[in-house]
Order: structure tokens, then C-alpha cells, then sequence
């Protein structure tokens, strides 16, 4: 049962989880705010530290957005900005293309978003991004906004991979093993994936943590150690 797999582990889980937990801030992108306050004078910190370029971005769409009230609608239209890139192979090689003129990308973009409802925040974030030639990297930021948004909400993405899908009753014990490592706080969001390479138990993701309890794993393990050399 791939919840009292878990269970097994979870000493080495929670060992784990500690010797990697850290508290940081990131830094927010240069040309947007860096720091925001709420209503009530609270400053507003980004939840996580995210780095390079694409995290700075994010964190800066995210102080916005928080600043402002309007997590939910900005993650919507980043949501959107990039099914529309997706949907379209035009307007995903209008963003990539590095040959458009910067005045061109500005224009466009801001009269498509501004036909489409958006509000300003996303809007004058993706302008920034066509001004400074970072449209082709919207998906990725649009995925560490989100990663952003979820840690805000308190909600934590866990993959689970396995040979085959578990069971309703073990994925809720999956879930209930997995609440009492990170704190009844937090929402979980199980995805599961099948992964056949790992040739059975399980192989648990969130954050950028891994905890891996594949067989596949333990084989190789196993065979490490069968490989050295006996004193005799």
C-alpha cells in the first residue's frame, strides 16, 4: 500500500524535509516594485524565494497582484496568456521572435490585452516583458507566479508517481500522511503520474523536494552495495 510505504519512510522524510527547510524572500525584478504594502500597512513578502530572472519576475507580478488585492484575477489572465500561447502557433512565434521591433511588441501586446479585458496589473507586466524581450519566458514565469500564488494560499502541489494509479482509500491515506508532515495548515493537492521506469512503489515531489521509494531506486542501491569489495 503506497501510504504505509510512506509511513515507513517517514523518519528519513522528515529528516529530510529538515536538514532542506529554509526561510527566504526573493528578490523582485528591476523595473517592477520590489516591495508592497496592504491596506492595513502590513508589508507583503513573497511566500518563497524564487531565483534568476524568471523568479524575479514572478515575485515582482506577485507583490503587484497582492498589493493591489487581485491574486486570483492576475493568476487567471497569466492562466490565460499562456493557453492563448499554446492555442495559437502565430501568436506563440509573435512572442519568440526576437526580430519584432520593441515598439511593435509593446503595441500589440497592449492592444490585445486591453480588447481582452485584462486588468492593468497584467497588462503592464506584459508590456514590461515585450519591452524588455522576455515574452518567450511568460510560460515559465507564469508557472512560479503560480507556484507563489499556491504557497500564499497555503496550498502545496505534491506528485506522486507510481506504476499504477492508486486507489481512492490509498490516496486518502496517501493525503492524510502527507497533512501530518506539513502541518494541518496546508491544503494538498495530490497529482498523480505514471511513471513505468521506476518499476514500482512510489516517488513523492513537492517543492523542490524529492523522496524517492521506487523500487527502481532501491535496486540500484542494493547493487551498489553488492559491488564492494568484501573484507575478509
Amino acid at each position: 500500500m503506497a501510504a504505509r510505504h510512506l509511513r515507513s519512510g517517514l523518519p528519513l522524510l522528515q529528516a529530510h524535509l529538515a536538514a532542506t527547510e529554509s526561510a527566504v524572500v526573493s528578490q523582485a525584478s528591476r523595473g517592477l516594485s520590489s516591495q508592497a504594502a496592504k491596506p492595513a500597512g502590513k508589508k507583503i513578502k513573497v511566500p518563497e524565494a524564487l531565483y534568476g530572472g524568471t523568479g524575479n519576475y514572478a515575485s515582482a507580478l506577485f507583490l503587484s497582484a497582492a498589493k493591489a488585492n487581485s491574486l486570483d484575477k492576475v493568476e487567471s489572465e497569466i492562466r490565460d496568456v499562456v493557453g492563448a500561447s499554446r492555442k495559437s502557433p502565430m501568436f506563440s512565434q509573435f512572442m519568440k521572435d526576437p526580430s519584432v521591433p520593441k515598439e511593435t511588441r509593446v503595441k500589440a501586446i497592449t492592444e490585445i490585452f486591453s480588447e481582452a479585458g485584462f486588468s492593468d496589473i497584467t497588462k503592464n507586466f506584459l508590456a514590461v516583458l515585450a519591452s524588455n524581450g522576455r515574452l518567450k519566458y511568460v510560460e515559465r514565469i507564469a508557472e512560479r507566479f503560480v507556484d507563489l500564488t499556491m504557497a500564499h494560499k497555503g496550498e502545496v502541489k505534491v506528485v506522486v508517481r507510481t506504476v499504477i494509479p492508486l486507489p481512492e482509500k490509498e490516496e486518502k491515506e496517501l493525503k492524510e500522511t502527507l497533512q501530518d508532515i506539513l502541518g494541518k495548515d496546508k491544503t494538498i493537492l495530490v497529482e498523480q503520474k505514471i511513471d513505468y521506469s521506476i518499476m514500482g512503489g512510489l516517488v513523492i515531489e513537492f517543492g523542490q523536494k524529492v523522496f524517492d521509494m521506487s523500487i527502481k531506486t532501491r535496486a540500484k542501491q542494493m547493487e551498489s552495495f553488492l559491488r564492494q569489495p568484501v573484507d575478509i
